[in-house]
């Protein structure tokens, strides 16, 4: 059963990259008597995005997750909780939905997050709500279309992830790293040790290692992903454990000039946490920052690009499964298209903004019944799942192959 009376859907981190996506999609596809609240650290540029939407439903509030007596008063009446804030307050906002005993959505926790989150598996099933972990395009998209080949198979032997994407877009000014999403969290996944599930066993590889090349369908095509560390190695294996996975892995294919500066960024030593001392204003004493907090101001603090002639992007997000059926060994690829959303003025991005928007609307109309802090592969079932992709114009796509030998 779904819920009968209006929805209030609490975006956090609403007015950042991923969180205006998931905001712009709730305006567009919720029910005229829902509610949208955009609540973020910023007040500021919360109100800016709420009155550009020139719709009624759409309300800013600040949010401040550290200030837990504030943030709960601010939102009382919630829902869901869709988590669009930095990955490592994702304890933080899961705590906040126990406290408001609402539902939990988020992107992910960047694998080792992730396992922490699990933890709260219990709290969440002892008042009957659900927390969807990591619900965009990687993981979560991956995870579901994982979870629909897998449901095809009798046993599962391997489930690697892959994520291509081409951009021909012309914009002005041309960035000189053009990020969509905090670049934070890139170099992060370009610094820490993968997790890669092999012969049964967990283990970690170097980071952007295994760059192979792989052939996206059309107009990706060939490619060379790379080992980055994500959160579908820390579910799949024991998501479908019972089916006897042996290999799971997750790959991306970034653009070759944008891996390359970030890679340079990265050796230059700014993806690290650890703070240094610099000058203070003025010259009067030190303050310590940590070069990844300074490269991530500065990056996100680029001038906005204006997209200069029609939006050329695509990306692919596919999943590879081996495994058997009556006795016979069948390689299912599972991919889903997007080419982003112009009515909008989003791009491929979308695929990952709006799969949280999805989730939240599927707790509202009781299609995810799943209780407990699951990932999606366990929470979203695959078909009502694609059937709101397809409304966002993203293509799922599926080829079954005979034997085990599809290049991953």
């Amino acid at each position: 059963m779904g819920v009968t009376e209006p929805v209030r859907y609490v975006v956090l981190g609403g007015a950042g990259a991923m969180g205006r996506i998931t905001v712009r999609d709730l305006v567009e596809t919720s029910h005229a008597e829902d509610r949208i609240v955009i609540a973020d650290y910023d007040l500021g540029k919360a109100r800016a995005l709420a009155a550009s939407l020139r719709d009624s439903r759409v309300s800013a509030v600040r949010v401040d997750v550290k200030d837990r007596a504030s943030a709960l008063k601010a939102l009382k009446g919630a829902f869901v909780l869709i988590n669009g804030v930095q990955y490592q307050l994702n304890l933080d906002v899961m705590e906040l939905a126990l406290a408001l005993r609402c539902h939990y959505v988020d992107l992910g926790g960047l694998f080792h997050m992730t396992r922490r989150q699990t933890r709260l598996d219990g709290r969440f099933r002892a008042i009957g709500r659900t927390a969807v972990l990591g619900m965009g395009a990687a993981p979560g998209i991956t995870n579901i279309l994982a979870r629909w080949a897998a449901d095809r198979l009798d046993t599962v032997r391997e489930i690697h992830a892959r994520v291509g994407t081409m951009d021909r877009t012309r914009y002005a000014p041309q960035p000189a790293l053009a990020v969509s999403y905090s670049l934070k969290t890139i170099l992060e996944e370009f610094s820490m040790r993968p997790a890669v599930f092999s012969r049964g066993r967990l283990g970690f590889v170097e980071p952007m290692s295994g760059d192979a090349p792989h052939r996206f369908p059309p107009p990706v095509g060939l490619r060379r992903p790379m080992y980055t560390i994500h959160s579908e190695v820390a579910t799949l294996p024991s998501s479908f454990r019972d089916k006897g996975v042996r290999e799971v892995s997750f790959k991306i294919a970034f653009d070759p000039v944008f891996t390359d500066r970030v890679r340079f960024l990265r050796d230059l030593g700014l993806a690290s946490h650890e703070p240094v001392d610099v000058p203070a204003p003025g010259g009067r004493g030190v303050v310590s920052v940590a070069p990844v907090d300074v490269a991530n101001k500065v990056v996100m603090s680029q001038p906005s690009a204006r997209q200069a002639g029609p939006m050329r992007q695509h990306e692919v997000v596919r999943a590879v499964v081996k495994g058997t059926r009556d006795g016979r060994r069948v390689t299912w690829v599972a991919d889903c298209h997007c080419a982003g959303m112009p009515a909008w003025g989003v791009g491929v991005d979308v695929d990952t903004g709006s799969p949280p928007a999805v989730a939240a609307q599927m707790l509202a109309a009781g299609e995810i019944v799943a209780r407990g802090a699951v990932p999606p592969e366990k929470a979203v079932p695959p078909e009502p799942f694609f059937r709101r992709l397809r409304r966002r114009r993203m293509t799922l796509r599926a080829v079954k192959k005979s034997g085990w030998s599809f290049p991953v």
